[in-house]
């Protein structure tokens, strides 16, 4: 079956290209990194970065909020952070004899774990259940995080001293998964000479309205994904099952989550139908960090996450 692409609303590609644009200003040379974390955040998933200190994860989740025009709160993952330091507490008021909950700073709409690996377990589980979950309880009253509400983690390399890895069950939570990577010759020759970077954010002004980006998530939900494609993305699902080079196969949520992404970067590409290649340019991002090589298999988890993209026959 042929797939005949239909264009968006101008005024909904208009406003994705300006938002583009705005954090290109600042992240220099990183389109692909920008266009996936922007596909997430319309997804409505979190972010997890992995890369070494000093790549730019952390002003990549300030310049997106700033661009969205979001209530960022930044929380550094300690390994003595507690899960009251993120969540908050409730306090006994004597005048009132009764507990006041006291937010902590999840409660906003952009939230940055930084480091979120230097975290006990126990600390990282506190935070991930309030992304599956969108609310917080505390002395048996339950608390609505706000609305849109987007996590972005960011992780050293586990060979780095002091850290805690997640363990699977955790990464699952994370829509994708990405790398920043070390800046083009350009790009890098630009920051040398105080172009972009964080220095930028001062003079970046929002693009949107929070209450605008809630009408586009609504917008990647209507994104139109055809039989031939939905085919495809379970075959894809189903390889992983029976491709020996993985421990374990995908789950159903993952399958699921390969579709939002995929209609949110066919979004991003003004288009209101998904294409076998939006499956393709999100594939290794929303699915790499959920398998595990199989004992006694050569070859690092992207290498065969790439392969098993290649192998998939394309509808």
């Amino acid at each position: 079956m042929a797939f005949a692409p239909e264009r968006q609303s101008a005024p909904a590609r208009d406003a994705l290209d300006a938002i583009i644009t705005r954090i290109g200003q600042v992240v220099l040379g990183k389109e692909r990194q920008v266009r996936l974390a922007l596909a997430c955040l319309l997804a409505r998933g979190h972010l997890l970065i992995e890369d070494l200190p000093g790549m730019g994860k952390t002003t990549l989740a300030q310049v997106l909020a700033q661009a969205l025009g979001l209530q960022f709160k930044r929380i550094q993952f300690t390994s003595d952070l507690l899960p009251a330091d993120i969540l908050g507490v409730s306090i006994y008021q004597p005048d009132t004899k009764n507990f006041v909950f006291h937010p902590g700073p999840v409660f906003a709409q952009l939230v940055l774990a930084d480091e979120i690996n230097r975290a006990t377990p126990k600390t990282q589980s506190a935070l991930l259940e309030a992304m599956e979950e969108r609310q917080v309880t505390s002395e048996g009253r339950t608390v609505k995080l706000p609305e849109p509400f987007f996590v972005i983690a960011t992780q050293n390399p586990h060979h780095l001293i002091g850290t805690f890895p997640l363990p699977e069950s955790q990464l699952d939570r994370f829509l994708l998964r990405i790398e920043m990577g070390y800046p083009d010759r350009a790009a890098e020759r630009q920051l040398l000479k105080g172009r972009g970077g964080r220095e930028s954010l001062a003079a970046l002004t929002p693009v949107i309205r929070p209450e605008q980006l809630l009408a586009l998530q609504q917008q990647v939900a209507r994104v139109h994904a055809a039989e031939p494609l939905l085919d495809y993305i379970q075959n894809l699902i189903e390889a992983t099952r029976k491709h020996g080079a993985f421990a374990e196969g995908l789950s159903p949520r993952a399958g699921l989550a390969l579709l939002h992404a995929a209609q949110a970067w066919a979004l991003l590409a003004g288009r209101d139908m998904v294409l076998p290649e939006d499956v393709q340019a999100v594939g290794a991002a929303v699915i790499a960090h959920r398998l595990q090589p199989a004992k006694d298999v050569a070859g690092g988890r992207d290498a065969l996450v790439a392969r098993l993209l290649e192998s998939v026959p394309i509808p």
